[in-house]
């Protein structure tokens, strides 16, 4: 993969689990690697286990859901290694569980802010400066299989993952004409840290709710789902694998297609449905519009 040699890659939450995976996988293939992570330990091993692999890269401490450290980020990216031509929106967590009526407000604030707007305000930061060297670039969002259908007493994970993957939609028809290509991960279950992701739960996002005994089950549950997923290595093969031919979703997990095939079935017969209704006969008829009309 010679078009990633000596290209700059910036990977949110890239201390370990899947953004260390990225690094190690990107960087063996001779990209710059610009490590973002809020939590310093891990940082530190991981300058470290990139530094024996003999992987260019600096190592910056910060929090997705600040925009401005977004900007220091890419302008130390720039300042470090020049054009910046591949960001992974890789940082998330998994946000407050609890079943309707029992709204941990704070948990919600939590995941929208880590998992939704920090990929917004990365994408935002880089993509103009990827734009502007004009170069082959990549942006990838890391949703989950979670963003493909819901997952009970997950809401603000599900809704957060869902958002990702509908906002990488938008966004690869918004970029088409430019030299970026837009993929979102989508994996099922993997060996990482994400049912720990409280450890690095910001204080402005405390708990104010008690989890019921179902959540705790249920968090008990995936969990252990996580703990058996599938290697981070694995899961870098594949990325790799799918950004070479050019996929805009990028799926580990085959038999999951179940999950999206029921979907699609259900949403199929609704619109069946509509089709007959004497209610919207009018609009059934009427031309299709996409996206926006010019005036």
């Amino acid at each position: 993969m010679q078009e990633f040699m000596g290209k700059t890659a910036i990977i949110s939450g890239g201390a370990e689990g899947i953004g260390l995976a990225l690094s190690k996988g990107l960087g063996a293939l001779g990209m710059n690697i610009v490590v973002a992570d809020i939590e310093a330990k891990a940082l530190a091993r991981a300058g470290q286990r990139l530094t024996e692999l003999g992987v260019e890269h600096c190592t910056i401490e910060m929090d997705v859901a600040i925009r401005d450290d977004w900007q220091r980020t890419a302008a130390l990216a720039e300042e470090r290694f020049g054009d910046i031509h591949m960001l992974i929106n890789n940082a998330g967590v998994g946000g407050g569980m609890g079943a309707l009526g029992n709204l941990d407000e704070s948990g919600w604030r939590w995941a929208i802010d880590v998992n939704l707007m920090g990929v917004v305000y990365g994408a935002d930061t880089v993509v103009p400066l990827m734009k502007k060297h004009g170069e082959q670039a990549w942006l990838v969002n890391v949703a989950s299989m979670a963003g493909m259908a819901g997952v009970p007493m997950a809401g603000s994970y599900t809704a957060t993952k869902a958002a990702v993957v509908a906002l990488t939609e938008a966004w690869s028809m918004e970029l088409a004409a430019s030299a970026i290509h837009v993929s979102v991960l989508a994996p099922a279950f993997v060996k990482t840290r994400i049912h720990q992701s409280h450890r690095n739960r910001q204080s402005r996002y405390a708990a104010t709710i008690a989890p019921g005994p179902e959540v705790m089950r249920l968090a008990k549950g995936s969990a252990t789902a996580v703990e058996n997923g599938i290697d981070t290595e694995l899961l870098v093969a594949r990325v790799l694998e799918a950004l070479a031919a050019r996929e805009r979703y990028i799926f580990t997990h085959p038999k999951y297609r179940l999950v999206t095939d029921d979907r699609s079935h259900n949403i199929a017969q609704a619109f069946t449905a509509a089709a007959v209704s004497p209610v919207v006969k009018d609009v059934a008829e009427a031309p299709m519009v996409m996206g926006f009309v010019d005036d």
